[in-house]
Order: structure tokens, then sequence, then C-alpha cells
């Protein structure tokens, strides 16, 4: 399977790169040239301009689509350019190369504003009185949106815009509520994080299961099986088989 990987540069674009080329051919599309790029054919582009992107579609049977402004301060005219005109571009440029399939990596702020409520509010600063671990509803991929800033709401739009050109075109997409993922693949450094990580390994495991099992238009959160996760990932479970492996409650101090 030809595989091409928006943002391959980054964080998680790299060490996606580098856990599926055993499994499938990847190819890359970044903005600009990067010192860490991973190792693989690569197209430079603006993810906006879609003439020069959309080259990188020839031939590909399937896109993992990170390339973004991550930070949840990004300003307005990035989030419009680089989040949601650039996300638009991926879907049309899938559509009229044929592509079959497009992950999304959304983002646990889509719904952020559920932190908000008990006992979200409290598990996030490790407020545990009178809780029991699970012993309260998850956010699943029924919950309302609730973007909790300009960076949540181009997610929202990429979910969007994901079921639009499934029904009207028949696109296979995943969109991935993302949690807490860094570099030192560990979930030390906030409490909140303890609930909110995403390993290495069960995030490569998730992408995988999108790209190898049957699937329609579907929203999985990307979350390790954290004792105090407050998001659902039974659906994933259910769906393609996603089976996380690490605990961010292993790592407690």
């Amino acid at each position: 399977m030809k595989v091409l990987i928006t943002g391959s540069s980054g964080l998680i674009g790299s060490m996606l790169v580098n856990a599926l080329t055993d499994q499938f051919d990847i190819f890359g599309l970044d903005a600009r040239e990067s010192d860490n790029a991973p190792d693989v054919p690569t197209t430079i582009a603006d993810g906006s301009d879609y003439e020069a992107m959309s080259k990188a579609f020839d031939g590909v049977d399937a896109v993992v689509h990170l390339a973004a402004n991550a930070p949840v301060e990004t300003p307005w005219p990035d989030v419009l350019k680089n989040n949601i005109s650039a996300t638009h571009n991926v879907y049309e440029a899938a559509r009229q190369h044929r592509v079959k399939r497009v992950i999304f990596a959304s983002s646990n702020h889509a719904v952020g504003n559920f932190e908000m409520d008990e006992p979200y509010s409290r598990i996030r600063v490790g407020d545990y009185e009178g809780l029991d671990p699970g012993g309260y509803a998850m956010v699943d991929h029924t919950a309302a949106i609730r973007p909790d800033s300009d960076y949540g709401v181009s997610k929202a739009f990429g979910e969007a815009t994901g079921r639009y050109y499934h029904e009207h075109f028949g696109l296979e997409v995943a969109c991935l509520r993302i949690g807490t993922v860094n570099a030192q693949n560990s979930p030390k450094g906030s409490v909140r994080t303890l609930a909110t990580w995403l390993s290495h390994r069960d995030l490569a495991q998730l992408v995988t299961q999108c790209l190898t099992q049957p699937l329609g238009f579907e929203i999985f959160y990307g979350v390790s099986d954290n004792t105090w996760r407050f998001w659902d990932t039974d659906h994933a479970k259910n769906t393609i088989g996603y089976a996380p492996q690490d605990n961010g409650e292993d790592y407690r101090e």
C-alpha cells in the first residue's frame, strides 16, 4: 500500500514514517525542507497551494494528514491557511487522484471544552476524590463538537469536511482525536497528561488499523489505555481492533 504522510518531518510524522516503513510504501509531503526529514521520497509544497501539493497524491492509496499549525494558541490567519485551507486541499486532492482513504489527524481540542465539566475538570488536575477510574461517562465519538480554540475549530472543520467527502464522493475517512503525544514518549510533566497520553506505539498501531481495516467514516480517540482517561476507546476497539498497550499510570511518581 502506498501511503502519503503530510507533515512527514514533524514530531508525529517522522515517528510514523519510522514505525510504518516496514509495512507500507511511505511518501512524504512537507511545506519546507528539513534537516530532520525522514529518508523517504518527499514532495516540498505549501499545503494551501492546491496545484503544487496535489501532485504528491498521484498513485497513492491512502493519506495520513498530519500537516498543520499544532499550537492551540495559533493565530487565526495561520489556522485558516495551514489548517483549514490545506485540509480542504487534502480531501479534494484525494478525490481528484482517486485515493481511497484519508486518516485525518484531528485533536481532542475539537471537544476540549468538555474539560470544563465535572468530572473531567477534576481529573485533569488530579482531584480524584470520590471517583473511580472509568466510573463516569466517557467522551465518545457521539459527543457534541465543543472546540476550545481556533485550532479546535479547524479540527472540527476537518472532521466535517471528511464526512462530506465520504457521503458525497465515497472517500473512506478516519478522524483521530489525538491526545498528548510528545517527543519523550512519556506522560510525565503534568497530571492531565497521565489521562491524555498517547504513546508512540499505540499511535502507530491506531494508524495501522485505520489503514488496514474496513472503514467508512469514523471518529476515534487517540489515547492510550490510561487508568484515568476520559475519552472513549471502545469504539476504536470494536470497529478496527485498536488494542492500546500503554498506561500513563505506570509513570506516576
